[in-house]
């Protein structure tokens, strides 16, 4: 599959299998991270999942995602993780790179950043977890994390989608559906900071 092609996928998982459950998430107090699982093989969705800090502070998006994918009826029917896309909304915190690693997937593909989240979303604890308790990105030029070693490779789905073709049509559609989907977020972060607090989640 052609990058334009999975990054279409992509946002549409993000677009009809996330989004829908982070609505009502946030409706409920919960922040606005979502992730998904696909098969490589077809890009099917495994499991599409969203934040649900209310119920337990360690379920963010990618967590609650994880945990629901050991949750089927049939574990005998689950792929095997490597053999699987890890999709998240935002750029996973430590403790979803580290849920990740250790769930044995190979990638992640992620469409907001940490800054994103840091600065559009005024949800900072990503950075700041990082560079406090691991103390990464002392300088400014320094990685947060290593977005490629041993164990998988990240992929920014903004900067896969800028490297296309600047005339490529695919690469305008793109775009434009990734600046529908940030108004989106946008609003539900709106929702979210109103309302933020009340539901005790220790970092809101």
């Amino acid at each position: 599959m052609a990058d334009a092609q999975l990054l279409d996928r992509l946002l549409t998982v993000i677009e009809q299998d996330i989004l829908p459950k982070t609505r009502i998430g946030v409706t409920q107090g919960n922040k606005i991270f979502g992730a998904a699982i696909l098969k490589k093989s077809d890009f099917t969705v495994v499991i599409a999942e969203t934040n649900n800090e209310v119920e337990n502070p360690l379920w963010h998006g990618e967590m609650h995602a994880i945990k629901k994918f050991y949750e089927t009826e049939d574990r005998s029917t689950l792929p095997n993780p490597k053999d699987c896309i890890f999709l998240a909304t935002h750029e996973p915190c430590s403790l979803c790179l580290s849920a990740i690693t250790w769930g044995g997937y190979d990638n992640f593909y992620y469409l907001f950043s940490h800054e994103n989240s840091r600065d559009n979303f005024n949800i900072p604890h990503d950075i700041k977890i990082l560079k406090e308790v691991f103390g990464n990105a002392e300088r400014n030029d320094q990685p947060l994390y290593n977005r490629t070693n041993a164990f998988w490779h990240s992929h920014s789905i903004i900067e896969m989608i800028n490297n296309l073709d600047k005339c490529s049509r695919d690469r305008e559609l793109l775009l434009a559906r990734v600046n529908e989907i940030t108004k989106l977020y946008a609003d539900l972060s709106t929702v979210y900071q109103a309302n933020k607090g009340k539901a005790g989640i220790p970092l809101d």
